[in-house]
């Protein structure tokens, strides 16, 4: 069924009207007396879950209007034909003859005696868009694809200097700009979907779709976990791994993220909430986004400020979405629940902050002997990520102020 405007509308004003609701449940849990309190504080909760589903579902039938609007793309070269259509052959049958001649011609890293061939571009282009509409980090991170792991960058981690001076003043020379070269941190993540081979044979069966959408179920969540917290020993390096501190921009070293604390031991407060927006600098603030679990963006949404306005606002016009404090969420469920210590809430512009890098050239095994009657397609791509600049990400660390 076709998306129309209308759709969304309707589910925005069901969103207004569920967020009314929940504000005035919410507002009486905070003034009720004793016994009322465990009835509303139920009522809160639920009405909190129901503006999850119909935000997610606004956001939903959003990005399905837009794709329905978009223009299809153009024919592909008969050499990328041919390729894929030997790796489908390759798929079904196990045969290998056409596919290892073809790569053979285009000098694939992938021909080995082993029975491994290169995904086609098609194939891996399409792979990695799904993965994109599946791992967070990857819709709010810088995504870099190459033909090499070998990918260096170049940052300056220390401005050149500047001094103003009369027009017959001498003009010492200053401080020269730091550079420092950072590479990701790689990792190759597998993944190993097993087809009957009765399924193989269905030319009903697309197994073009098949295999994409098993190898993006079998990549999502290790790609969002590494992304997120991985520590970077066979595996991508994730932004919440790099240590951080309370030193803020002007003396905090290159690679160090900052964090400052909730103002609660084990809760969140209003006040850091604001606080960290504002640590954030204002070249940083355009484009940037709260990341957080479902689970603390609940306990974010009851949240008010001093003038008894909710920080959390619904995003009820086509194409805008739901706002804390004015800017977007992106919700990571790999980010950790609000605990003492816990790096709970990430604020920052993350495609300047983070960068995943990926080797173009997944490559299949077909393993029709391990597990009869089962074909399985033993799969491998390189994979990395890494921190790119440690002012643009801040964190919230759970915990409440030390006494002077």
């Amino acid at each position: 069924m076709a998306v129309e405007i209308k759709d969304v509308e309707q589910v925005a004003q069901e969103l207004q009207a569920k967020f009314e609701d929940f504000k005035a449940k919410n507002d009486k849990r905070i003034d009720a007396i004793e016994n009322e309190k465990g009835a509303l504080a139920g009522q809160v909760e639920t009405l909190n879950g129901k503006l999850s589903e119909l935000d997610n579902l606004k956001s939903d039938l959003e990005a399905e209007l837009a794709a329905s609007k978009r223009p299809g793309g153009g024919s592909k070269g008969k050499s990328v034909t041919e390729h894929k259509t030997a790796f489908m052959e390759f798929v079904r049958k196990g045969n290998e003859d056409g596919l290892r001649e073809l790569e053979q011609k285009a000098l694939q890293v992938g021909v080995d005696a082993d029975g491994g061939y290169a995904v086609p571009e098609e194939l891996d282009r399409s792979l990695l868009n799904l993965l994109k509409d599946e791992v967070v980090m990857r819709q709010e991170s810088t995504v870099i694809s190459l033909g090499t792991s070998e990918y260096r960058k170049v940052v300056n981690t220390g401005g050149a200097k500047s001094a103003w001076v009369s027009e017959t003043h001498a003009r010492p020379a200053t401080d020269t700009p730091t550079l420092a070269q950072i590479k990701p941190f790689m990792g190759e993540i597998y993944a190993n979907p097993q087809a009957t081979q009765t399924m193989l044979d269905d030319a009903f069966f697309d197994v073009e779709s098949w295999i994409n959408s098993e190898l993006a179920l079998g990549f999502a969540e290790a790609e969002e976990i590494a992304f997120t917290t991985g520590d970077g020993s066979d595996k991508p390096k994730g932004f919440l791994a790099y240590a951080s501190t309370l030193v803020d921009d002007k003396t905090r070293p290159f690679g160090t993220l900052q964090h400052i604390l909730s103002g609660a031991a084990t809760a969140l407060t209003s006040d850091a909430l604001i606080k960290l927006i504002y640590t954030l600098r204002k070249v940083h603030r355009n484009g940037a986004k709260f990341m957080m679990n479902n689970n603390t963006l609940f306990a974010a949404r009851i949240l008010k400020d001093k003038e008894d306005n909710y920080l959390w606002r619904p995003g009820l016009e086509l194409g805008q979405p739901s706002m804390l404090v004015g800017y977007g969420i992106a919700e990571n469920e790999q980010m950790p629940d609000i605990a003492a210590d816990a790096k709970a809430i990430a604020f920052g512009n993350f495609k300047r902050g983070y960068t995943i890098v990926d080797r173009l050239g997944t490559r299949v095994l077909r393993d029709p002997y391990t597990n009869k009657p089962f074909v399985g397609f033993y799969t491998t791509k390189r994979t990395g990520g890494m921190l790119t600049d440690s002012q643009a990400i801040k964190i919230m660390q759970i915990g409440a102020p030390v006494a002077p």
